[in-house]
């Protein structure tokens, strides 16, 4: 008996209440039915928790009909809501074989047993059965076609429309499942939807009135979607258009490179402000003339002079001490007197009349660099230095090279300064350095203090010696002086060969040449000397030839013929006065010419 008959017959019979002894009865009876089956495949669809005696659809109530359904009771059978869930239970599991059966291009055929019915591994979620061809699209639409969901009425459930409980699976599992789409592998059946109560309002809605038809429908309306559904084209990135990870980090940076830039933006803030700082610095520095100190020139291009500390400074006090208490008490004083500036030497007027040609140089020519270069070398202790520059300081003397070699004498560092005259106060230095091949020269002051021009550099020079070299004096010291006017008048034309001072005489010429350039000869700043002892008539044209020969000018000639040189060296007033013989020097020192003696030449020898 079906359960439609038996729900009709309970019907009929008013006022017969259900019991358990008529539950197990009826529920033996169809045991032996084939409509077993179908209810304990419901029964493990819908596993119902019993000891809380309600289905697994949550919020379900536990009411006589689902728990006739998992009971097996066939005299009112399950309510809609539990058939619709099983339905979909079953739609589930056919839609999740086909898509894994697409997945390898293979679809399982289902197996029956010799009664029809399928077999249980076929709806076990673990099922990995043999496959065969796969139907095509069209097949499948047309077997879905024929598929005929049964319909159930909301006036009547006694209908003889609807199929029974027995026909549902079988006529499933007869016809072929659908195809779904592969939206999900979640191996968990869908929930269950909840149902109203019992005797609550019922929602006029397509689920509740055609159930059957609503699953069908939306069966259809996924496949739809997804045949019409067209496959998403991503844009691709052609490669002329590849960046490389640096363009790509710059493009999308992370918060790191962010704070780096804006380091970096803070760091070239400040250095653009400090730049604007210096430049205004600049720009103030240099149109305020009382505070320009002009750059040293290259020693490559400049005329370096050498001044020890002893011929620039009078330092006879410190010398005294070093001599009689030795050094210890020498460098003591000098560190006591370290503030105290030091009183000018010999040298001293000369280097300031030097610094006024660099001057003049640098108005007429900005960027010139064949400048005079001094530089203080000394013998000195380091720590007398501080001494010495603030006693340069005061003065304004543009000295920026100091050589202090502590007690070591300085003449090793002459050439490697370049130098092209060495001035000092200590004759044994001067020796060293002639025999080097450095032009130098031992300062004498004055006795006496006589008025210099401070416009104009005025240098004097002794002819034998010092700017020519000393055959015309081996001849008149050997062969008395017939034979040397002979000499003299037999190679008149012939040039001398230079002496030690002939290389700065060509650095002064070279210079005046510039200002004549510039059409100042009578304003040259630098003018020449030649007071010889020497008759102009008898060997006088030789020395102005060979001047000539060496392409070299001079501003005036003095031939005294053995006169006194001291009376004309006054009226001339020069810085510097060079000469080969400490007589002459003596005597140009009584009337307070400042002289310089060349230790050169056989005068030298026959002095010794």
């Amino acid at each position: 008996m079906s359960q439609t008959s038996l729900k009709q017959k309970k019907k009929n019979e008013s006022g017969t209440k259900y019991s358990k002894d008529n539950l197990e009865t009826e529920r033996r009876r169809d045991s032996e039915k084939s409509g077993a089956r179908l209810s304990t495949q419901m029964r493990r669809a819908v596993k119902p928790n019993h000891s809380l005696r309600c289905c697994a659809m949550r919020g379900h109530l536990s009411c006589r009909h689902c728990l006739s359904a998992a009971e097996g009771t066939v005299l009112l059978g399950p309510c809609r809501t539990i058939r619709i869930y099983i339905h979909m239970c079953l739609l589930w599991e056919q839609g999740r074989q086909i898509t894994m059966i697409r997945g390898s291009q293979e679809i399982s055929v289902p197996k029956t047993d010799s009664r029809g019915y399928l077999v249980r591994n076929q709806w076990s979620r673990t099922s990995r059965s043999a496959s065969i061809r796969a139907p095509s699209v069209d097949e499948n639409r047309s077997k879905t076609a024929s598929l005929k969901l049964p319909n159930s009425s909301t006036t009547s459930r006694t209908s003889s429309t609807s199929l029974s409980q027995q026909e549902l699976p079988q006529q499933l599992s007869a016809q072929p499942s659908p195809p779904t789409p592969p939206m999900s592998l979640d191996p968990s059946p869908p929930t269950p939807p909840e149902t109203q109560p019992k005797n609550g309002s019922r929602r006029s809605s397509k689920m509740h009135e055609n159930p059957e038809a609503w699953a069908h429908g939306i069966v259809r309306d996924v496949r739809d979607s997804r045949d019409t559904q067209q496959p998403r084209e991503y844009q691709r990135t052609p490669p002329t258009e590849w960046k490389s990870y640096a363009q790509r980090r710059a493009l999308y940076p992370t918060q790191e490179d962010r704070d780096c830039v804006i380091d970096m933006l803070r760091k070239r803030e400040e250095e653009d402000d400090d730049e604007a700082y210096w430049s205004s610095v600049k720009m103030l520095y240099e149109k305020t003339p009382s505070c320009s100190r002009p750059r040293p020139p290259k020693p490559k291009h400049a005329i370096t002079i050498a001044v020890s500390s002893r011929a620039l400074f009078n330092m006879v006090d410190g010398r005294k001490i070093y001599e009689e208490e030795g050094l210890e008490k020498y460098m003591e004083y000098q560190l006591t007197n370290e503030n105290v500036i030091l009183t000018p030497g010999p040298a001293f007027r000369f280097v300031k009349a030097l610094q006024h040609v660099n001057c003049r140089l640098r108005e007429l020519y900005p960027d010139e660099q064949d400048l005079f270069d001094i530089v203080l070398m000394t013998n000195n202790h380091a720590q007398v230095g501080v001494r010495l520059i603030n006693s340069v300081n005061h003065y304004g003397l543009l000295i920026d090279r100091f050589c202090l070699t502590g007690g070591k004498s300085p003449i090793g560092y002459l050439k490697a300064y370049l130098t092209n005259l060495y001035l000092s106060a200590d004759s044994e230095k001067v020796q060293e350095a002639i025999q080097e091949g450095i032009a130098s020269a031992t300062m004498f002051d004055g006795a006496k203090d006589i008025a210099y021009c401070d416009t104009q550099l005025r240098v004097a020079f002794d002819g034998d010696a010092v700017l020519f070299s000393d055959e015309s004096d081996h001849i008149a010291k050997e062969h008395g002086l017939d034979k040397f006017f002979q000499h003299e008048a037999l190679f008149e034309n012939k040039p001398l060969a230079q002496g030690p001072l002939k290389g700065f005489l060509e650095d002064l010429g070279r210079l005046q040449k510039k200002f004549y350039a510039k059409d100042e000869r009578l304003l040259c700043p630098i003018r020449t000397y030649l007071v010889t002892a020497r008759s102009a008539a008898s060997s006088g044209a030789r020395v102005l030839k060979t001047l000539r020969r060496w392409g070299l000018e001079i501003d005036e000639a003095l031939f005294l013929a053995g006169a006194p040189k001291g009376p004309i060296l006054v009226k001339i007033r020069p810085h510097i006065f060079f000469d080969d013989q400490m007589f002459h020097i003596q005597g140009a020192q009584k009337f307070g010419t400042v002289t310089a003696h060349v230790p050169y030449g056989i005068s030298q020898k026959m002095n010794t």
